[in-house]
């Protein structure tokens, strides 16, 4: 089941996407909901983020190039990092490179959506906590990492967070592809099983650390093939199982539009 945050006739509401079109809903797609009789064509409505989470945490240099190449053993310790929910964006809207940078980084990632309280749970059972999945790019500007090896300026601005377009409730997450394109050029597209930190494994280890909550998003990491982009570059990040989430990069000074539907 595919659920969708959008605007339509100025207000925002959740709905079940099926084809061209989408069932409006009452309630909280993660708690209790209910279809409406309402009925609208996806040609009619703004999507946009479909979560607004609290928590938004990613996992750094989590994909190889090849299945052989996987380690052993994963991290004792995994490399994450907070992102702040001001940096989140929805389908089609800029991202915004800062005016004191050229270029930024894309990273494009399977992100997973908490649907219920989460704390020293168990690998095996971590999908029973898990609501959906929908698409990330994890924006970066890496010129803003601390000589330390603090990530959090660099991965905090504004726009640097794009979600979307939906989440898909029924997904195997071992059995996809991360795929991106810069205009239109294939640059990123690896299996979820080169991850070097699987999901079960990712999400037990941080409910180990903090409290997740419905709603949080985990950033699995990005394949590789990663790269900087710069003013006008359009970024398409898919799979194929829940959709495209697609956004242009422009620099602060030159601003001038919107992707259009």
């Amino acid at each position: 089941m595919k659920f969708g945050r959008f605007t339509y006739k100025d207000k925002i509401h959740f709905g079940v996407i099926e084809k061209n079109s989408v069932t409006i809903i009452e309630g909280d797609p993660l708690s209790n909901w209910s279809y409406t009789s309402e009925k609208v064509s996806l040609d009619d409505i703004k999507l946009l983020a479909p979560i607004t989470p609290k928590n938004i945490i990613g996992i750094g240099a989590n994909y190889v190039d090849h299945k052989l190449a996987l380690p052993d053993e994963i991290p004792e310790m995994p490399v994450f990092f907070f992102k702040p929910a001001t940096s989140v964006i929805g389908p089609n809207e800029e991202v915004i490179i800062p005016a004191q940078l050229d270029e930024v980084k894309f990273e494009s990632e399977l992100a997973v959506v908490i649907g219920k309280e989460a704390k020293n749970i168990e690998k095996e059972k971590v999908l029973d906590y898990v609501f959906g999945y929908t698409i990330g790019n994890d924006v970066t500007a890496p010129q803003f990492f601390h000589e330390n090896g603090h990530w959090t300026l660099g991965k905090s601005f504004d726009t640097f967070t794009p979600l979307g377009p939906v989440i898909e409730t029924e997904l195997d997450p071992y059995a996809i592809h991360v795929t991106a394109k810069v205009n239109g050029e294939v640059k990123q597209h690896s299996p979820t099983e080169w991850m070097i930190v699987p999901i079960k494994e990712m999400v037990a280890y941080l409910s180990t650390i903090m409290t997740l909550h419905p709603g949080d998003v985990i950033l699995t990491g990005s394949p590789i093939g990663a790269h900087f982009v710069k003013d006008d570059d359009r970024i398409e990040c898919s799979i194929d199982e829940i959709g495209s989430l697609t956004n242009i990069f422009k620099h602060a000074s030159s601003r001038t539009h919107v992707i259009q539907k």
